[in-house]
């Protein structure tokens, strides 16, 4: 088995010279401590903790899985070790607020370490990383009383945190929810009923859990309109601050998942579970989409985090085994046959790999600055910046989440086919990364989910086309300056010119269709988000191209020359071989609503 290694090139190449971290951390209330050299020193000792700790315990931890008994979960051999040496390093903490134990750096530095520890294990990783979202929940919503009791715990990792929603009768559709809260003579309500797919809902590796729950107080309007959310710890909190009583919830089941076995999946019972309520009665729904939000942008980490794994071992397999002879006449003459590299289909598979992952790093990157003025303004109490950063934001997350994750997805697919029959086999972990991958286009809500929330919500409802014609001028104004030359970045400029105004066109067709036909936004909204997904990633490979370009001319590259040529050929084939099918997207996305719907349901059974 091939072993992780962090992309810290790559990474380096988007924070210092593409991004342009150093001069966004600076401007930034809370960047003073975020120095070059700080960043680096964090990126150099998340890389140790993922590739000698985390990465040896993947393949492992996915063959042995967790174990349920008497309503407990004992993770794989080696996840506690792990844990302790994470939180003995304090990773938890490190964008969260000085007051409640954190180190106080920007937002984005987390989704850095987020990334390399989510490629290197991404079960392992999915037990802090839930605890990211119900940290953001109480730091927003929280009364003064109930920070100061869960914040310290939940920052240092020595506690970590779920979000409950889904029930069995409802997925997606909340406004099902049946599970209970009545109020108690002190004040705290008792929480009645069943919550499934809860991640890290149980386990072993912390001494309490804390729940954020949604529940809907007696008497409560139906619908959406009437949910509340609370906090339910798995420990009550002793005044001093320690787990006490054990509360009212037990996980009955852990799921057998296809994939991420080693994250354990629970269903939780709430049998009159002592909760508190967080934020306003009955705007729960509200506040629960601060942690929704977060929730999304990691998970379109992991379709990069995918897509990255899959190709460094695809990457490695295909230099070193050997089968036939390149058409164009011997490659290794010392050996019987030349290396799958020299194969153009191999090449093809692998570029397409490297172009998902780095175009996706760059989208994610971009946004996360979105994400550090957002924090910023929450912790200010800035309500207006507040809600203009969250509109900006709003306008990529199912972008990010609903793309990033199907194309990881294809990365994963596409490097089990550079191994042939072995990357069938669990001890290559190819089929593991697929496996695995598989679950991100599903949970956070499903791609079809997340395209009914861009185009329906995001840019048709909420901002009439606005968010779009926006992105659109911003890939204008790159591309007008440099549409004209010859070169590779002239050729890239002129194919986001004609994108920036197709991809509006697209937007007033199906809105004008959508006066008319209400099924339109249902029918072309998969097809919408995948265009939507393939224009920005050309921008964000435009602009490393153009970056790569700048510092091969003017020598002042941190990098090898080597290594911004490759930028510069991969984004060649990610315009010519990848963008193109954004057309076929363009294409079905205004096609008939009949085709979709003209189909008696009865007719379906035929054939």
């Amino acid at each position: 088995m091939m072993d992780y290694k962090a992309p810290l090139r790559d990474m380096r190449f988007l924070i210092n010279e593409v991004l342009d971290y150093p001069a966004h951390y600076a401007a930034l209330p809370n960047g003073a401590e975020a120095t070059p050299d700080t960043v680096e020193a964090i990126l150099e000792g998340a890389a140790v903790l993922c590739e000698q700790v985390l990465a040896p315990l993947n393949l492992s931890g996915d063959r042995e899985g967790c174990r349920f008994e008497n309503g407990e979960v004992t993770t794989p051999s080696g996840f506690k070790a792990a844990y302790q040496q994470f939180v003995e390093g304090g990773w938890q903490g490190l964008s969260f607020p000085e007051a409640y134990g954190g180190q106080g750096l920007p937002a984005s530095i987390s989704a850095f370490k987020s990334e390399m520890m989510g490629t290197a294990n991404w079960s392992f990783a999915m037990y802090p990383g839930l605890s990211v979202g119900c940290i953001n929940t109480i730091v927003q919503f929280g009364s003064v009383e109930q920070k100061a009791m869960y914040l310290p715990s939940l920052v240092s990792g020595e506690w970590t945190g779920t979000m409950c929603l889904t029930e069995p009768q409802c997925g997606t559709d909340l406004g099902q929810i049946q599970s209970k809260a009545e109020v108690d003579s002190d004040g705290t309500y008792r929480i009645t009923g069943t919550k499934i797919f809860i991640s890290a809902g149980e386990h072993d590796l912390t001494d309490n859990i804390i729940h954020v729950v949604l529940a809907r107080v007696a008497g409560a309007p139906s619908g959406t309109r009437g949910i509340s959310l609370f906090i339910v710890p798995k420990y009550l909190v002793s005044s001093d601050g320690a787990p006490g009583k054990r509360n009212a919830v037990t996980c009955g089941s852990i799921e057998r998942k296809m994939g991420i076995r080693a994250s354990a999946t629970a269903v939780l019972n709430f049998d009159g579970a002592t909760a508190f309520m967080i934020g306003a009665e009955n705007k729960g729904l509200e506040a629960m989409f601060t942690f929704m939000n977060t929730a999304r942008i990691g998970t379109a980490i992991q379709g990069v985090c995918h897509a990255e794994a899959s190709f460094q071992r695809a990457l490695q397999y295909a230099s070193e085994r050997r089968s036939m002879r390149a058409l164009s006449g011997k490659k290794d003459p010392d050996f019987k046959a030349d290396a799958l590299i020299w194969h153009p289909d191999v090449r093809r598979m692998l570029l397409t790999q490297k172009a998902i992952a780095e175009g996706g790093r760059a989208m994610i990157y971009s946004v996360a600055k979105i994400a550090d003025f957002l924090v910023n303004a929450v912790l200010d109490g800035d309500e207006r910046k507040q809600k203009e950063q969250d509109s900006c934001l709003g306008f990529y997350t199912p972008i990010l989440k609903g793309f990033l994750t199907e194309m990881g997805l294809e990365a994963a697919n596409l490097g089990m086919q550079v191994y042939g029959g072995h990357g069938y086999i669990h001890e290559h972990g190819m089929e593991q990364i697929a496996r695995d991958a598989r679950i991100s286009t599903l949970y956070e809500g499903t791609t079809g989910i997340q395209a009914l929330d861009l185009l329906g919500r995001k840019v048709l409802l909420a901002s009439k086309g606005k968010c779009v014609r926006d992105f659109t001028l911003t890939m204008v104004n790159f591309s007008k300056g440099r549409a004209l030359r010859r070169d590779a970045i002239g050729m890239m400029a002129r194919a986001l010119l004609k994108r920036s105004v197709q991809w509006n066109v697209l937007t007033t067709r199906i809105m004008l269709r959508a006066t008319k036909d209400r099924e339109a936004v249902g029918s072309a909204s998969v097809d919408y988000l995948m265009y939507s997904g393939f224009v920005m990633m050309a921008y964000f490979w435009a602009l490393q191209a153009d970056k790569a370009s700048e510092l091969l001319r003017t020598g002042k590259g941190r990098e090898s020359d080597e290594f911004y040529r490759a930028k510069i050929q991969t984004a060649e084939f990610y315009f010519e071989r990848l963008l193109p099918r954004a057309g076929a997207h363009y294409i079905s996305a205004t096609a008939p609503t009949s085709s979709v719907l003209g189909m008696d349901k009865a007719h379906f059974a035929f054939g």
